[in-house]
């Protein structure tokens, strides 16, 4: 027996004991890299996660919206289309939160918490050339109904400029739904702005006239402003005026808003211009009609003339909606998956940009099918009993839009990355770096991040413990500067230790990744 009890003692000694699942090596990776970009003072999110103390606050919270999957706010499926500012948690993720917070969220060793990621202040992106603010706040009565307001920023430019980013700051996230901006160089919207008595001008219709660029670029809650690639961008004219259409949401208590935009100029000269174009209900064959009581799918179409880059997508439709689907068919009948929302959120809507440039030769069509839940079944349903919805550009009426944002295609395109935004300049790095793999260890796929200080073309390998090559991730690949994500499956490698390494020129950095049965 004296034996027998000393063996079960040696095994026990021999067994490693399961780390607790804790907050400064578990969890709080997450939520730097996942949540803290919003949730932070001055974001757009109701409470700020920057920390342990913060994090066990709002614990159970954290739990549920992630089990659920409403957090983090991502519309798109990952499993139908990629997107560059893609902000998914792995199931094993969600599972370490939740065996964080059952496990009474123990704080574990604050040395080994990772730094909060140092944000610029006013800015996701970094600092500006040029603000353009509202001249004034705009009061927004509580009564209950929507406003587009059209407001005018003088760029105060003597000469043209090319744009590289532009970025919406809404100083009031209470009643700013969303912004669609244009550029002119005529003085109609002045015209119109002095006839109005308000700060600004009313335009549920648009801008009441055509500027110049009539579709410059838009922001909605929540969704990152787009980088463009070095030589790709827009452009400002010299005199010229932005025009913000901005659409305030109903609210029952008066609010004031003085919201600003920051205009990145661009370092190297444009040399294609990007051009946003919406397939809309003129692409339908029937009319744009929901009936009340009926789930009803509606299929527009668009040629395609000339072999284009598509850099970004953005389906838009308002409380029926349900759901989305985007692809493209070529001459030689591929399909070409473009975007999937298997379930709208009005609130969580934005402007996605892929990965890298899609090409879509000429002789292609694109379709954009939405799909309209005017039953009773659905909770955002603005009309009890449901009735009748027609287009209109209030909350409660209805919308199909789907924004390309492209330009002419050139070889090579498709092997362009587009930066994220997101990530790309909101964490500063001061350097080329490689950052550990998530998940790790991992069994299906993991998920590799680097940033660049200048564009570079990146080698990346996998290597096994004998300094083999088991696969080649990257090879010679250029990538613009900014943060990267590069996700591999290694389902069918055997169990072990592998490493990755990321080489150019003078830069060679190695991780260790785990790969379990």
């Amino acid at each position: 027996m004296k034996n027998l009890t000393s063996l079960v003692f040696m095994t026990l000694l021999a067994t490693p004991l399961l780390a607790q699942v804790n907050y400064s090596e578990d969890i709080a990776p997450i939520i730097y890299d996942h949540c803290t970009k919003c949730h932070r003072q001055g974001e757009i999110a109701p409470f700020a996660l920057e920390g342990y103390d913060d994090a066990q606050s709002w614990g159970t919270m954290i739990e549920y919206v992630t089990s659920i999957k409403t957090m983090p706010p991502w519309s798109p499926d990952p499993d139908y289309r990629h997107f560059n500012d893609e902000n998914v948690l792995t199931d094993a993720q969600i599972s370490l939160i939740t065996e964080w917070v059952d496990g009474g969220m123990i704080q574990g060793d604050p040395d080994l918490e990772p730094d909060l990621p140092e944000f610029p202040e006013g800015s996701q992106i970094g600092v500006p050339d040029l603000v353009l603010t509202m001249d004034e706040a705009y009061l927004h009565e509580g009564d209950g109904t929507d406003q587009y307001q059209v407001f005018v920023l003088e760029t105060g430019l003597q000469e043209d400029i090319d744009i590289e980013a532009i970025e919406v700051r809404a100083d009031n996230a209470n009643i700013c739904h969303h912004a669609i901006l244009a550029v002119d160089t005529s003085n109609q919207a002045y015209e119109l702005d002095e006839a109005d008595p308000d700060y600004g001008y009313e335009g549920f219709g648009g801008f009441g006239f055509e500027p110049e660029i009539e579709f410059w670029t838009a922001w909605v809650p929540g969704a990152n402003p787009i980088v463009y690639p070095s030589t790709i961008g827009t452009q400002l004219f010299a005199d010229s005026k932005v025009l913000m259409q901005m659409h305030y949401g109903p609210t029952s208590a008066d609010e004031y808003d003085q919201t600003s935009v920051n205009i990145f100029f661009a370092d190297d000269p444009i040399q294609r211009y990007i051009y946003t174009f919406p397939i809309s209900p003129y692409n339908l064959e029937e009319l744009f009609l929901i009936p009340p009581n009926e789930i009803t799918t509606f299929h527009g179409t668009q040629e395609v003339d000339f072999d284009l880059s598509l850099l970004g997508i953005a389906p838009h439709c308002h409380l029926l909606g349900k759901s989305w689907e985007a692809y493209a068919v070529t001459p030689d009948n591929e399909t070409i998956p473009l975007i999937s929302i298997p379930q709208w959120q009005f609130n969580w809507q934005g402007f996605y940009t892929f990965e890298n440039m899609v090409h879509i030769p000429a002789g292609s069509t694109v379709h954009c099918i939405a799909t309209y839940d005017n039953t009773i079944d659905n909770p955002y349903n603005p009309n009890v009993p449901p009735e009748w919805s027609y287009w209109g550009e209030g909350t409660e009426d209805e919308m199909y839009l789907c924004y390309l944002t492209i330009i002419p295609y050139l070889e090579g395109d498709e092997d362009i990355s587009l930066a994220s935004a997101d990530e790309n300049n909101m964490m500063k790095y001061p350097d080329h770096e490689l950052f550990p793999s998530y998940p790790n260890p991992t069994r299906d796929q993991f998920t590799i991040g680097f940033s660049l200080e200048s564009a570079e073309n990146v080698n990346c390998d996998l290597i096994d413990h004998n300094g083999r090559v088991v696969r080649s991730l990257a090879s010679n690949k250029h990538y613009a500067m900014g943060y990267h994500k590069i996700k591999f499956d290694v389902s069918d490698l055997a169990a072990g230790t592998y490493y990755y390494r990321l080489y150019f020129d003078e830069f060679d950095q190695s991780h260790v990744i785990c790969v379990v049965e």
